[in-house]
Parts: C-alpha cells; sequence; structure tokens
C-alpha cells in the first residue's frame, strides 16, 4: 500500500495537506500529497509502498489537528459495476485478518448520494470477506479496520487502520443529536469534544456530577447546557442574557463580567470551557494564564480560524502552549482536533496533570 488517506472537513483539504507533509517529514518519509478543493480527504502518496503502514503507526493519530479519520490503501478505478465484491476481495488479499468493516464515502454532497448504495453494498462484501477470513463476523476491537472509501460507484480506497490509533467513529465523526432545548447549536460543539477528548474508560472519573466548572463568553449558554447536563456546577461568566431554563437549574451562576478580565475567588474549578471570538493568540494566552495559576486542571477552548495560513496559526497556539507550560513544570497533555461540528475553528483540550504548589501559594 503506498497511500495514507485522510478525512477532512470539505474547504480544510490544504491544511489536512500540510499537516501529513509536516508529520511524514518528522518521520523522514518521502512522498507527495494529492488533493483538490472541497472534496473531503486527501491522501500522503509513498515512493516506499511499505511507507504508507509506517506512517499509520507511528504518527500519533490524536495529534493531528485536521484528520478526522485515516487509514493506510490503495486507489482502485474502474471496478466493475457487476462484481465489485470481487475486486475489493482482490486488494484485500494480503491484507491481515480485520475486526471490522466500515464502507464510508468523503463527508460532500457527493459522498452522501454514494451513502445508500454504501449501506446496501456493505452486507454482501462483509459475507464474502468472512468467507475469504479476512473480516471476523463479530466486532474484534483488537484487529484492524477495514475501510472502503467511495468516491464514485466504481471507485474507492481499500485499506486498513489501527483501533490503537485511528478515530472510533465512522467516518470519524460522533454522531450526537441536538437536544431540543438546548440555548443553541454550538453545544454540540462541547458534547462533541468530550465525547472526542475523553476516553470512555476516564468519563466517569474525569467528568462527575458536582464538580465545579467555569464557561467563559457563555451567553446564550449552549456550552453551560453540556455542563449542567453532566451536573456540574457552573459560573457563566458573559455581559449577555442567559438561558432562562439554565438559571433555574440551580447549578448557574451568571456573572456579568469580560471573559477576559474574570479571574475566579478560588481554586476549587475543575473544568474552564471557552468558546468566545477572538483571535488564537489572546485566547491561547487567556488559557495558559489560566493553567498556570491553578485555576482549572482540564480546558476545553476553541480558537477562531484566520482566513489565510490556517494550519501555520494552529500550529504556532499549539507550540506556544508546550514551549510555557514546561517553563513552570507543569505536566500535562494536550489534545486539539477540528471536530465535525466546529466550522472555521478548532477545539482544544489540555489535561493538567501535575503544577506545583509554589506557583500559586
Amino acid at each position: 500500500m503506498s497511500s495514507v488517506v485522510i478525512y477532512c472537513r470539505s474547504g480544510f483539504e490544504s491544511d489536512a495537506a500540510a499537516e501529513i507533509n509536516h508529520h511524514a517529514a518528522l518521520q523522514g518519509v518521502a512522498g507527495y500529497v494529492k488533493a483538490k478543493p472541497n472534496t473531503g480527504y486527501v491522501s500522503f502518496e509513498t515512493y516506499a509502498a511499505s511507507d504508507a503502514e509506517l506512517l499509520i503507526k507511528k504518527i500519533d493519530f490524536q495529534s493531528l489537528v485536521f484528520a478526522r479519520q485515516w487509514f493506510a490503501g490503495v486507489f482502485v478505478s474502474k471496478m466493475s459495476i457487476e462484481d465489485r465484491v470481487s475486486e475489493v476481495k482482490a486488494v484485500v488479499a494480503d491484507f491481515p485478518l480485520c475486526g471490522e468493516l466500515r464502507v464510508e464515502t468523503p463527508d460532500t454532497n457527493e459522498g452522501k448520494e454514494l451513502s445508500k448504495f454504501c449501506k446496501k453494498f456493505s452486507t454482501p462484501l462483509a459475507k464474502s470477506l468472512e468467507k475469504q477470513n479476512k473480516l471476523t463476523r463479530a466486532v474484534k476491537k483488537n484487529r484492524p479496520v477495514l475501510h472502503v472509501m467511495f468516491l464514485a460507484n466504481d471507485t474507492a480506497f481499500v485499506g486498513y487502520s489501527f483501533p490503537s490509533n485511528n478515530s472510533p467513529f465512522f467516518m470519524g465523526i460522533p454522531r450526537l443529536r441536538m437536544p431540543s432545548d438546548a440555548p443553541s447549536r454550538s453545544t454540540l460543539k462541547l458534547d462533541e469534544a468530550f465525547h472526542v477528548f475523553v476516553p470512555p474508560e476516564e468519563m466517569e472519573q474525569r467528568v462527575q456530577p458536582g464538580m465545579r466548572a467555569v464557561d467563559l463568553g457563555a451567553c446564550p449558554g449552549g456550552w453551560t447546557y453540556q455542563l449542567v447536563r453532566r451536573g456540574m456546577f457552573v459560573a457563566a461568566i458573559d455581559n449577555g442574557p442567559m438561558n432562562q431554563n439554565l438559571m433555574d437549574s440551580g447549578q448557574v451562576k451568571h456573572f456579568r463580567e469580560d471573559g477576559f478580565k474574570y479571574l475566579p475567588e478560588k481554586r476549587n474549578n475543575t473544568w474552564l470551557v471557552c468558546d468566545m471570538v477572538e483571535k488564537p493568540k489572546k485566547v491561547t494566552n487567556l488559557m495558559l494564564d489560566w493553567m498556570v495559576n491553578g485555576f482549572a486542571s482540564e480546558l476545553i477552548f476553541n480558537l477562531k480560524l484566520p482566513m489565510k495560513k490556517r494550519f501555520e496559526e494552529v500550529y504556532q497556539c499549539l507550540e506556544l502552549i508546550r514551549e510555557e507550560l514546561p517553563k513552570y513544570e507543569i505536566e500535562y497533555t494536550l489534545q486539539a482536533k477540528h471536530l465535525y461540528h466546529d466550522r472555521e475553528e478548532i477545539t482544544v483540550q489540555v489535561q493538567i496533570h501535575k503544577i506545583p504548589q509554589r506557583l500559586f501559594s
């Protein structure tokens, strides 16, 4: 296999391309990117066939901001419409035994037109691959995931990813429902962030009822809603009005203040969330102030992207965090993702593991 196929949001192909080029260079892997605007995917073509699998093993998928999903695969075109199953079987002949099949498309209007076909095609393909001993009958989470990404009814990328280093979601997109009583659609951004950044096995420990949280730029309460829904007590910081149902919950205290000027009276907040519209570096520096002062140990915040050089701006902000926190001997985990419900923005999550008491004693 000589292609690393990366799913991304339509319109962000250049950013996904710049990112995989950057990481491939760090791994010393030579190749080139194929990318077309508004197609919802890019492919990195390696000169050595074995390098595609090497990249999806060596690069930490969680370190990729603009990739929703990825796999190592091959490009197949002009498949026989009468027998596409046999064409796919021929490609996977040298693949390892896989524990799950995902027949997908890019997240575009053209892709949606293929979705019904993909669902119908999945069943006969799965049965045939089981007989070929290339797919287990039941889903096996410890086996590779087999991907067939159709670009047209006779054209697809076919390959596999590793469950320890991919997105667990179909097409890399968590399927979430918009709550009928939520104040705004922005609520889905924070809901998705919890699903993407906090592993299921850690959710009970890290996201607990009774925790205290701060929402900077809270109005009208889309992100506060998700915190209240999870049983937290929230300080909502915004000069604008908050949703009345949230205020009636008894879990929200509204402070009519500027989110950039507000400081908590006590260091008893676990979570800080922020979706304020401001330049990325200004928000990043504000978040660093909260981290260094020990005001919160878990942070989720959005960085609004500029019109140009989005990849460069994002990586500069992330590098700023990586440079500053070690100066204060703070141990942390940093993740960032262009989520499905994000638009011209990315979402960052920082978990503080250890902070020297002397910083604020």
